[in-house]
């Protein structure tokens, strides 16, 4: 049986970093067979979760998708109903985006009940859904400010709450990403581009094809 994969891109640029990183986790998915949708969120009008809690009423009918009716939630479907998940976003100011972030609250909450799991003593969820998931990140910060901003802390409840939900999520970072074709044309003299250029010219290959090699494997 042919496995899905559904992508999402939370950047707002279609064709850049995040989206380039997106394509080669689908391009070494689908060389192993599965079938793949890619969708940029930024063509899509939705918001964050509107707290209205119809997923935590007794009896209720959502079966651990989302109440709230707007263009987000047939995308939420095709997540829940297939094998592997994967979403990118660029660091903005120390954070994923507001789409990505918009995505994890409408995906994640529903799911989780506010009744404990008598065998864990844990929080219990509505549905037990086990899927391959990964987030990538693009980022202009290096590995060394990496964790000198905390961003290893940062990060990390959205992975382990996947895991939490979904059985698994691996995390697949690129660094001192090129932002702008040609630094010149805008203020940047704090820059190093020539880092940047050391950085495009020989860890972004590796990126992409850490990206491939990760689709592929989510998939197998």
């Amino acid at each position: 049986m042919t496995k899905k994969m559904i992508l999402l891109n939370a950047s707002p640029r279609k064709n850049k970093n995040t989206a380039q990183m997106l394509e080669s986790v689908m391009k070494g998915a689908q060389e192993a067979g599965a079938e793949c949708e890619l969708i940029h969120l930024v063509n899509m009008n939705f918001k964050g979760c509107m707290s209205c809690f119809a997923c935590k009423r007794t009896g209720n009918k959502c079966n651990g998708l989302c109440a709230y009716k707007d263009e987000l939630r047939p995308l939420l479907e095709k997540i829940l109903a297939a094998d592997a998940f994967v979403m990118g976003t660029p660091i903005y100011w120390s954070y994923p985006t507001g789409m990505f972030r918009n995505v994890i609250e409408r995906l994640l909450f529903p799911i989780l009940r506010y009744d404990l799991d008598e065998k864990t003593g844990g929080a219990s969820k509505y549905i037990d859904k086990k899927m391959k998931t990964a987030l990538i990140y693009t980022m202009n910060n290096t590995p060394e400010r990496y964790d000198l901003v905390n961003y290893g802390t940062i990060l990390a409840p959205d992975q382990q709450y996947m895991e939490m939900m979904f059985g698994s999520c691996e995390v697949l970072n690129s660094f001192n990403t090129w932002q702008f074709p040609d630094y010149s044309k805008y203020d940047s003299s704090a820059i190093d581009v020539k880092e940047k250029q050391w950085f495009r010219d020989n860890q972004w290959p590796k990126d992409l094809q850490a990206a491939y090699e990760l689709g592929k494997r989510m998939v197998e």
